[in-house]
């Protein structure tokens, strides 16, 4: 178990099912948790993760529960979201277990200010915390019913919640005027890349591929066109039901803090898999990312088609067997 919850037990903290836990990641050890427990995680790797450990997992739900367990994420309007959450659908308890890295004594000087505490408890470079589920508390930390960058619909917590990524635009500005028939946005996230391809003539189907359940969501109101088809899945192992004549991408490189390059190695090679014999992949990155040899390893031709001190956008073609 979670060195902090396990602390949080065997001090003056009980919890009671229905138990929902909201938002753990791959560094959450539930193990000692009963596998009735519900966990909530719309990150499709996470969500397989604790399924296959014989969790009930949700990528979202509203369920009424006794307590709730919130693992706190880095994003600040997602974190109060998920507190906000978790006192309406909590009738006891609300557990909120974060690192110091991910914001957690800001929270909880905010909880304090609203209602009463118990613990705190310090450990492993973090604290865990809980208090009894107050819904009016935390009312105006809800979620947005609406919420809108560059009236495109996003929502907390997903990826370029506030505006369009720029790298996003430097691809799509790259991409050429025909891209076939059949295309995958791989990471489509909540859709930008996605409404431009679909400007593209002889576009019969449009793929869009992203794990995170909540941007999922999202696209769907923002390409809202028949040829698109939405796929929650990782797109490092997601394959394609038809042969598909280009890829677009602006592929994540972190599930933390920390840069993790292999993730976009990983689309790269999903991409090659995924593409017919003369298929193209266009990706962008950011400048420092050492995709070049994965590229060349996928792929007979690479070059990278444009650029800026920041990011650079590769066309590579015809996807090695």
């Amino acid at each position: 178990m979670s060195p902090r919850l396990d602390l949080a037990l065997q001090s003056d903290l009980s919890l009671s099912q229905p138990l929902t836990v909201l938002g753990p990641t791959l560094g959450s050890d539930l193990s000692a948790l009963p596998r009735e427990t519900q966990v909530v995680q719309p990150f499709k790797p996470f969500h397989d993760h604790f399924a296959h450990q014989g969790f009930v997992v949700a990528a979202e739900a509203d369920t009424p529960c006794q307590d709730a367990i919130v693992i706190l994420p880095r994003a600040k309007a997602l974190a109060r979201a998920m507190v906000h959450q978790a006192c309406t659908r909590a009738s006891g308890v609300v557990v909120v277990d974060g690192a110091k890295t991910d914001g957690v004594d800001s929270l909880l000087k905010d909880i304090r200010k609203r209602v009463a505490v118990e613990g705190p408890i310090s450990k492993a470079h973090g604290k865990i915390f809980w208090f009894q589920s107050d819904r009016q508390a935390f009312a105006d930390w809800a979620a947005p019913e609406h919420q809108t960058a560059d009236n495109y619909q996003t929502a907390p917590g997903v990826f370029s919640a506030d505006g369009i990524d720029p790298a996003s635009v430097l691809l799509l500005a790259a991409l050429p005027e025909k891209l076939g028939a059949r295309v995958a946005d791989l990471g489509a996230g909540w859709g930008f890349l996605s409404a431009g391809v679909l400007k593209a003539p002889g576009l019969k189907a449009l793929h869009l591929v992203e794990a995170d359940h909540t941007a999922l969501t999202c696209a769907r109101t923002n390409v809202a066109d028949p040829r698109a088809q939405f796929h929650w899945a990782d797109a490092v192992t997601w394959r394609a039901i038809e042969p598909i004549d280009t890829v677009v991408m602006n592929p994540p490189f972190h599930t933390g803090r920390s840069a993790e390059p292999e993730l976009g190695q990983g689309f790269i090679r999903s991409a090659a898999k995924n593409l017919t014999r003369n298929g193209s992949l266009l990706m962008v990155a950011n400048r420092h990312l050492p995709y070049e040899a994965a590229l060349t390893e996928a792929f007979l031709h690479v070059e990278e088609a444009t650029g800026d001190n920041r990011f650079k956008v590769f066309h590579a073609s015809r996807p090695r067997r």
